[in-house]
């Protein structure tokens, strides 16, 4: 059967070579080495556990239009060459099982926060770190041009690929892959934060997703001020960095409190799972750690990993 992995290498430069790891597909992880954006997926293809009665459309939802247009010589497309119209009928798939989703686990709420939710969840933000998270980056077919300026990294660009990505297990499959996919990726990893957001007498301004806006709005209502993210360590050869990011806040006396830390492969990432565990622990214990945590005593001692950064 052929795998993920052998499909995120259909979208690198000739020559190259990519391991992606084997929890991400049925089987062991398999080096794929094939030609930059090949025109096909192999058949019998599986995605998440999903396997594809018709490849076509799984190779349609990961092809950008960057690729389109360079595969035409005259500069033009056709506009079923690429994933532009997937996008629009993800979009639409995505919307109903997720709003059928909150209204089910949560039927005593009121339309305004459910539809608040519902807006949170399918955010380009939101989708754009699912997409990330399931190291669906990998797997986009691109023109050279998008590929050399990063586009496999672009929020818009992952999140728009997801929803076209759902559409095609749709019209392959029908609802039930598709809302099986989205709950198992978009919409259980938010619950504690659906969960906390619902119950909070506090108004709550930032997206399902975007933690560190909602540690924010947490911090600043107990009076505790901004919260400050500190890289203290990195590890990894250049291409494969990780990064290990703290989250803290100021105490009475002139020292701080160490929330959460968290490691992620870019900063940004390591930032938000540090605010979501931060806000985790606040939501279950019902405060800020206190003073004399056990934490902040460690953190005036000096590191052996070496000054701690600002994270930015």
């Amino acid at each position: 059967m052929t795998t993920r992995n052998e499909i995120a290498g259909q979208s690198r430069e000739a020559g190259s070579a990519r391991t992606v790891p084997a929890y991400r597909a049925k089987g062991a992880a398999r080096t794929a080495e094939m030609t930059h954006a090949s025109p096909t997926v192999p058949v019998d293809v599986s995605f998440f556990d999903y396997k594809f009665r018709d490849s076509s459309l799984f190779t349609l939802a990961l092809t950008h239009s960057s690729l389109a247009y360079e595969s035409n010589p005259d500069g033009t497309r056709d506009t079923g060459s690429d994933n532009e119209q997937l996008e629009f009928i993800g979009d639409a798939v995505l919307g109903l099982v997720v709003a059928e989703a909150l209204y089910r686990r949560f039927p005593g709420s009121r339309e305004g926060d459910l539809t608040r939710l519902r807006a949170s969840l399918v955010s380009s933000r939101n989708l754009a770190q699912v997409a990330q998270r399931i190291e669906l980056g990998p797997m986009l077919r691109l023109g050279r041009g998008e590929e050399n300026s990063g586009g496999r990294k672009k929020p818009a660009l992952l999140a728009n690929a997801l929803e076209a990505v759902i559409a095609a297990m749709y019209l392959d499959g029908g609802l039930a892959p598709a809302r099986d996919f989205i709950q198992r990726h978009i919409i259980e990893p938010a619950d504690e934060e659906l969960v906390g957001v619902l119950h909070s007498t506090e108004t709550f301004a930032g997206a399902v997703g975007d933690y560190k806006s909602a540690l924010q709005e947490r911090l600043q209502a107990e009076g505790a001020g901004q919260p400050k993210y500190v890289m203290t360590d990195q590890s990894g050869p250049d291409h494969k960095k990780r990064f290990r990011i703290e989250v803290r806040v100021a105490n009475r006396t002139g020292g701080f409190i160490t929330l959460a830390d968290a490691d992620g492969t870019t900063k940004k990432l390591a930032q938000q799972e540090a605010a979501r565990r931060a806000l985790a622990s606040i939501l279950l214990s019902g405060t800020l750690l206190p003073a004399t945590s056990t934490s902040e005593l460690a953190a005036t001692k000096p590191s052996s990993r070496g000054t701690p950064q600002a994270a930015r």
